[in-house]
């Protein structure tokens, strides 16, 4: 079965009460690619 992920990808800068971290991966199309992973090869 093959999968297409539409979305976006970026770098965000996140801040938290507990830390922050900058240039990290995110956007949509990443975070759907690591959850179709538990599904079937992406």
């Amino acid at each position: 079965m093959s999968i297409l992920v539409v979305g976006t990808v970026a770098f965000d800068s996140i801040e938290t009460p507990f830390g922050s971290a900058e240039r990290v991966l995110g956007g949509s199309a990443s975070y759907f690619a690591v959850a179709a992973s538990f599904f079937s090869p992406v």
